[in-house]
């Protein structure tokens, strides 16, 4: 069993800053990638940004430059730093990760519940 746990999100005025945090708990061997979708309502979940066990990193076009993800292996955790935030940026913010729990698994993808940032005056 393993479970991810969003944390950090709120309101925020545009041009403001928010830091999401996402801790995986249970039983893992080893996490791959580990990242961040938004939905924004009525809208597709679309990927945000991910980091890799390597380090590498990848970003959607209009966060980059605003937005930064990084991962504590230690605490199987992942954050999201998110500055100069605008109304675009509204949306409900979903964690993910795929783990193996023992040697042998295959490689799952497991969501966490969402956690709401809202930009607005």
């Amino acid at each position: 069993q393993v479970q991810l746990v969003e944390s950090g999100g709120g309101l925020v005025q545009p041009g403001g800053s928010l830091r999401l945090s996402c801790a995986a708990s249970g039983t893992i061997f080893n996490i791959s990638a580990m990242g961040w979708y938004r939905q924004a309502p009525g809208e597709q979940r679309v990927l945000v940004a991910n980091i890799h066990s390597s380090g590498r990193t990848m970003y959607k076009d209009s966060v980059k430059g605003r937005f930064a993800v990084a991962r504590d292996n230690a605490k199987n955790t992942v954050y999201l730093q998110m500055n100069n935030l605008q109304p675009e940026d509204t949306a409900v913010y979903i964690c993910n990760a795929m783990i193996k729990t023992t040697v042998t698994a295959p490689l799952f993808t497991y969501y966490g519940q969402g956690t709401q940032v809202t930009v607005s005056t």
